[in-house]
């Protein structure tokens, strides 16, 4: 198995948005704010080659969306889905299998492009996974979360029928709970219920480690101090729980943490202080293999 950090460029987001009740007096030195309160942040996936497989997951915020949509996220910097596959000499024809955490545009605007005014899948010959109940959650969203479920980034991957879901335990007394793919024995999943319902962090075995791509449930190393929890997560005390449980397990079983937003941060590992958990050493993908 092979993995590679892949960066699809960077997008600002407002820092109050991004971490709910914490005063921009304590996030403010964290991830500094420009005149408009708008913070940097990374649209960071990951590529696994795994024997005849190439999973990718997430795929950033694709280009296909207007110039008042892209005026609103600021979307900058010189990386690109395409450069990046590149400089690791893939193309996206070479992706068997894309891996959708959830459907929030920052996620998956990149599964869907616009060829000869048409939307048709980026990754032709890949199947795009997802799961049945964050999928009838994204095709019907409540008023709250409908800007970021956008139908020209999901409807199109159904209509393919290039879309796969894996089969996820239904909400209950477990705050997190693991699900086994068909995508690769060497892949589960994890799945959580704050941010939006049923996100899914992919849970990756490589030889004795475990790499856990974070998502939502962490957006940054900065996030990890139980109440920081972001404004726009559906059900921010599910978070925070989910959060004190992923903890647990993660420290336990000495989990190596991906990050798919942090600006400059790509992986961390965790400890117990006094204060709580926090990030124990910090790193890039490529020092950890």
């Amino acid at each position: 198995m092979k993995l590679y950090s892949i960066n699809t460029g960077y997008f600002k987001l407002d820092g109050g948005a991004m971490f709910g009740v914490v005063p921009k007096s304590i996030w403010n030195k964290l991830n500094p704010a420009d005149d408009n309160n708008m913070c940097n942040w990374a649209l960071r996936c990951l590529l696994i080659e795994d024997g005849d497989k190439l999973i990718l997951i997430d795929n950033g915020m694709g280009d296909k969306q207007d110039a008042k949509f892209f005026s609103h996220y600021y979307l900058h910097g010189n990386d690109t889905l395409d450069k990046s596959l590149a400089a690791q000499g893939f193309v996206k024809e070479d992706i068997t299998d894309v891996i959708l955490t959830h459907l929030h545009f920052d996620h998956c605007g990149g599964s869907i492009e616009r060829v000869g005014g048409q939307l048709v899948p980026a990754f032709k010959n890949a199947r795009y996974w997802s799961n049945a109940l964050h999928w009838k959650w994204a095709t019907v969203p409540n008023a709250r979360e409908k800007a970021s479920f956008l139908k020209e980034n999901i409807l199109p991957i159904q209509e393919s029928g290039q879309l796969h879901f894996i089969d996820i335990p239904i909400p209950g007394d477990s705050l997190i709970s693991t699900a086994a793919t068909s995508i690769s024995s060497n892949i589960s999943v994890i799945s959580v219920n704050g941010h939006t319902n049923a996100m899914m962090l992919p849970k990756i075995q490589y030889g004795e480690r475990t790499l856990v791509f974070m998502a939502d449930l962490l957006p940054s190393v900065a996030h990890i101090p139980l109440p920081y929890v972001m404004g726009y997560d559906m059900f921010p005390l599910t978070t925070l729980n989910e959060k004190q449980a992923f903890f647990e397990e993660a420290i336990a079983q000495q989990y190596t943490l991906f990050f798919e937003h942090d600006p400059s941060v790509e992986c961390c590992n965790l400890m117990l202080t006094e204060k709580g958990v926090r990030k124990n050493e910090t790193f890039q993908l490529k020092e950890w293999l």
